[in-house]
């Protein structure tokens, strides 16, 4: 994959603080904007384009930040980290997912041993981070989308918090349930991507990875009946509530899922703490599948590699850019722990535009 050109996201003061521009972690266009997320926040953001004078996008600023404890009741409240991994826009709507993962303590650099080894014994459950929360989008008066709580008989809402969550639903499954208590860079539960196609939601899990093969879930939640502020899990097709897909990328876990069209496009990477190959892939027709499926190598088409540093420039969010100009499509890539190249002196981190084919 060719690196067409970079554009500059631009973040407030307030965002550069708590560092939401080296912590990016998802990416969706809705028409001239794009909404991020960063992965020590619970919050996501709005950024508008700006465009040069023959109407190419030079850059993303005018940050809005939305604070999702301000739409849907949150499990852990407003101040705690809700380690947002996915963004998905669709149908007038805004998907945000946590992680959903157990955490270990780090190491940090002088400690006495002892005390390294007593935080290394120690994982964490933060229930913010297992949460999928859904918002309904409305045209603002500047024309552009505005999350709001309620439009009519459409309500934000989140699943997650009372029992309830994706994690409680794979208690008892076969090929994930003995992850279900091991911390996400230990190999365990860690979701990191999220597409929203139609009445379906698929959902991307960078670990674990099981004998090489990685797990994508899909789920069609709906507003729960008893309370418009909760999500449920309808019975795909009368039968369960979640199917499970497991896709060969090598060894490699999901970072990111983008739809195009009835494809997904999936960016592949190091499932633990690890750098190291960073590649998209396209799983056609994954919209029409109907059944739980094994998606064989031969049967995704390798798009593409894409740069990678050693301990830096891990690539974490894709979308596909609805532009006019250029020989073809585009796709958007924003990193996490970006190297200090793509930083910017007034703040912004410069996110890269890739070409690809169809």
């Amino acid at each position: 994959m060719i690196v067409e050109r970079q554009v500059e996201l631009r973040f407030a003061p307030e965002s550069q603080a708590a560092q939401t521009h080296v912590n990016l972690s998802a990416v969706r266009q809705d028409g001239r904007c794009l909404w991020v997320a960063g992965d020590e926040t619970a919050t996501v953001e709005r950024l508008t384009a700006e465009l040069d004078a023959d109407g190419n996008v030079t850059g993303y600023g005018d940050q809005r930040t939305v604070p999702l404890a301000d739409l849907v009741e949150l499990p852990a409240g407003p101040d705690e980290e809700a380690d947002i991994e996915g963004l998905a826009r669709a149908n007038g709507w805004l998907w945000a997912v946590g992680s959903h993962s157990l955490k270990r303590k780090r190491i940090k650099e002088g400690q006495p041993d002892a005390k390294a080894r007593r935080r290394l014994a120690t994982v964490v459950r933060e229930e913010n981070r297992h949460v999928l929360v859904r918002i309904p989008l409305v045209t603002g008066p500047d024309g552009l989308p505005e999350p709001v709580r309620a439009d009519g008989d459409r309500t934000a809402a989140v699943l997650g918090g009372r029992g309830d969550s994706l994690t409680d639903l794979l208690a008892d499954d076969p090929h994930l349930a003995p992850f279900l208590n091991i911390p996400s860079k230990d190999n365990g539960i860690d979701v990191e991507g999220i597409a929203a196609v139609g009445e379906r939601l698929y959902i991307g899990f960078r670990g674990p990875v099981l004998r090489g093969w990685a797990v994508l879930v899909e789920i069609w939640p709906d507003t729960h009946p008893d309370d418009p502020g909760r999500l449920r899990l309808r019975r795909i097709d009368g039968g369960d509530r979640y199917r499970t897909h497991f896709l060969d990328l090598g060894g490699l876990g999901i970072r990111d899922l983008c739809p195009d069209g009835d494809d997904l496009l999936i960016l592949a990477g190091p499932t633990m703490a690890l750098s190291g190959p960073v590649r998209v892939l396209r799983w056609r027709g994954a919209a029409k599948v109907a059944a739980p499926d094994i998606v064989h190598r031969h049967e995704l088409d390798h798009v593409g590699d894409l740069p990678h540093g050693d301990g830096e420039d891990h690539a974490e969010g894709i979308a596909v850019l609805d532009e006019s100009h250029g020989p073809g499509p585009t796709l958007l890539v924003v990193y996490d722990s970006p190297a200090g190249e793509r930083l910017t002196p007034d703040g912004g981190i410069r996110a890269d535009v890739v070409s690809f084919t169809r």
